[in-house]
């Protein structure tokens, strides 16, 4: 592929999941150094299992103890993962960069008062004028930042404060389809040349019995022991299993990169999102279509980080998909490792993709029994995120 001054390259990565902090550990995992039954949290929450969080030392990227006191670990752990990305890419120190770079936030709702939920759900089993109720709670108990949970935008101002980034800011909200809409809209940019180096990414944490309430609330959260992704039956549940998951990146142009002589992960060739009904094969319609970005030949060489949910149906229809459009492709289902990162998803997928091609790894199985070996290191990343209730994307990578 011929090379382009606007051409966006990957520049720096940030990660933390169950697998541990930083890239290092991630890359061993997809190298595989470090094999197994990922790590699972399944008697806190029980029936419920989880991906939780690593240990993690705050102060490695949050140095003021006044500053990680007056955030949730949502918002430590999306500013310790952006910090990790910024310091990754060399970026950290460079006062003048930061204060030029752009940054694209996923973000969810935040924690919630779980106190107040509490209150509101004993108290309405007393009423019936339960909307009355709700307006009284509501205008009563929350504390002033909070809006029902804490305001989205809370994280992007956090990692202005902790890592001086003030360019302009952008924070989209809405699970999957969030962290899908923030990189595309990042690669648009910095490829029409309004943008020139942006920090994008998101974090999730699972372990919040808001959450998890809200998952079941539809019967989409698998329940007892864990399963790899691809077996996950209706017999266990709903399939899918949460993860606490920061993953940012920094995107650059590559003339903005090699001017500062930076080093290059992989080149991020196509991106597009969408969304709509998935009822009949509607949703396998518009997968066929975003797989197209995908250029037909040498499928051999290319790896598939799918971000399936794990629920069942869902996750059936994807990989149906992803078999008859890019067959002789490895397909890799990370969310069975990490846990799915709602929101910090797609972004964790494009860097799990990055690492592995730079790494030039032969990305071992992660359920022995549905994913083929690689014969080679794959030269070309595929990234999909399909969300448990809307949101598609996928991403297409090359080797730099």
């Amino acid at each position: 592929m011929m090379k382009s001054d606007n051409d966006v390259v990957i520049t720096g990565v940030g990660i933390v999941t169950c697998l541990g902090v930083g890239k290092e550990a991630h890359l061993a995992f997809l190298s595989g150094a470090q094999a197994g039954v990922p790590q699972i949290e399944t008697e806190r929450f029980k029936p419920y299992p989880v991906h939780p969080m690593p240990e993690i030392d705050w102060s490695q990227q949050i140095p003021k103890r006044g500053d990680q006191r007056q955030m949730e670990n949502w918002q430590r752990l999306g500013v310790f993962s952006a910090g990790l990305a910024l310091d990754d890419a060399g970026l950290k120190e460079d006062a003048d960069a930061c204060a030029s770079m752009d940054m694209i936030v996923a973000a969810g709702g935040g924690e919630r008062d779980i106190k107040v939920d509490s209150l509101i759900v004993d108290e309405a089993l007393k009423r019936n004028d339960r909307e009355l109720l709700l307006n009284e709670k509501l205008t009563t108990e929350l504390r002033p930042t909070l809006f029902l949970a804490q305001l989205s935008n809370l994280m992007a101002g956090n990692i202005s404060i902790v890592h001086k980034v003030t360019g302009s800011s952008r924070t989209f909200m809405g699970e999957e389809a969030a962290g899908i809409s923030a990189v595309e809209t990042a690669f648009h940019r910095i490829k029409a040349g309004q943008s020139s180096h942006t920090l994008v990414g998101g974090a999730f944490v699972a372990e919040r019995a808001d959450i998890l309430l809200l998952v079941e609330g539809i019967n989409a959260h698998a329940t007892g022991e864990w399963q790899p992704l691809w077996s996950r039956s209706d017999e266990s549940g709903g399939g899918m299993i949460l993860g606490s998951v920061g993953a940012f990146l920094v995107l650059e142009s590559r003339a903005h990169a090699e001017k500062r002589g930076a080093h290059i992960y992989a080149v991020i060739d196509a991106i597009e999102g969408d969304r709509g009904n998935r009822k009949d094969d509607r949703l396998e319609q518009r997968l066929t279509r975003l797989t197209g970005l995908v250029d037909a030949e040498a499928f051999a060489e290319t790896v598939v980080f799918s971000g399936a949910s794990g629920i069942v149906d869902l996750s059936r229809r994807e990989r149906n998909v992803l078999e008859t459009r890019l067959s002789g492709a490895s397909i890799r289902g990370f969310g069975g490792v990490t846990g799915h990162g709602m929101e910090a998803q797609f972004p964790l997928g494009l860097a799990l993709a990055a690492i592995s091609l730079d790494g030039k790894t032969k990305v071992p199985a992660f359920d022995a029994d549905n994913e083929k070996p690689m014969d080679a290191p794959a030269t070309r990343a595929v990234v999909t995120t399909v969300g448990y209730t809307r949101g598609e994307g996928v991403a297409v990578l090359s080797a730099a």
